[in-house]
């Protein structure tokens, strides 16, 4: 079976960094953590997506990294109402950046359409502030 990606708005967010730190501090002191986005809507290509999809971030307006989709979870609302936790391995890994328009909730993001992965990048090496990475992808540096 093919897979499916998702993309979604990482709001509150400045950088991949911020991200990253957010997440270890939602994490802090549970060696079986693992990052989850609770979402309203439950995603009706579930199968494809734990077969090998990734969650897309969009900060600032730029795709500039992906987690990968482990496992959909159910959680139940003090409201009571049924959501669908998206459960994600730990690692982030940088995607070339892609400008992506403001749009509510999350999408599907087809393989052919998802940006590729970046290098490793090695220690020293600053990341690229995400306007600078925009404006470089609007052009076709990036």
């Amino acid at each position: 079976m093919s897979h499916i990606n998702l993309v979604k708005l990482c709001v509150g967010c400045d950088s991949v960094e911020d991200l990253a730190d957010w997440q270890q501090r939602r994490g802090a002191g549970d060696p079986d953590w693992l990052p989850r986005h609770v979402t309203r809507m439950w995603p009706k290509r579930e199968a494809e997506l734990v077969a090998g999809g990734s969650l897309y971030w969009v900060i600032k307006g730029v795709i500039l990294a992906r987690q990968r989709i482990l496992r959909l979870d159910e959680v139940i609302g003090e409201d009571g109402i049924r959501r669908c936790g998206i459960v994600m391995e730990r690692a982030l890994h940088r995607t070339q950046a892609a400008p992506r328009r403001a749009f509510q909730g999350w999408r599907y993001l087809k393989p052919d359409d998802a940006p590729p992965d970046l290098p490793q990048t090695r220690e020293g090496d600053d990341a690229l502030p995400p306007e600078l990475s925009s404006k470089l992808a609007e052009i076709g540096i990036l």
